[in-house]
């Protein structure tokens, strides 16, 4: 089993930056992928970005490209997303996950198989 703790949500203003962290323990070895998904009130959970372990290759949510960046740190089992120029329509709830199936569809729910509790992002204008 892996767990995923998410860190880092808040308030911010229109226009400011949150760094959100997702700390992983447990089975990580077994973790092919990482992402981030966000759900806002009455809304789906739609995909933000994804980075694979090894490598460390990206992908984004195309409407997240430039604003957004996700990282990871392999020696703390951490990922990160990097949120700059932040807009009202950004608040949701950021939710960590991870996948061990190497040739997931990376921008897709149903390729992972772990997921944090998520945190709470909320941006105002």
């Amino acid at each position: 089993q892996v767990q995923l703790v998410e860190s880092g949500g808040g308030l911010v203003q229109a226009g400011g930056s949150l760094r959100l962290s997702c700390a992983a323990s447990g089975r990580t070895f077994s973790l092919v992928a990482m992402a981030w998904f966000r759900q806002a009130p009455g809304k789906e959970r739609e995909f933000v970005a994804a980075i694979r372990w090894s490598g460390g290759s990206t992908v984004y949510a195309d409407s997240m490209k430039g604003r957004f960046t996700i990282s990871r740190d392999n020696a703390k089992n951490t990922v990160y997303l990097q949120m700059n120029s932040q807009k009202p329509e950004d608040t949701a709830v950021y939710y960590c996950a991870g996948t061990y199936y190497s040739s997931s569809n990376l921008d897709q729910r149903s390729a992972y198989q772990y997921w944090g509790q998520g945190t709470q992002v909320t941006v105002s204008s």
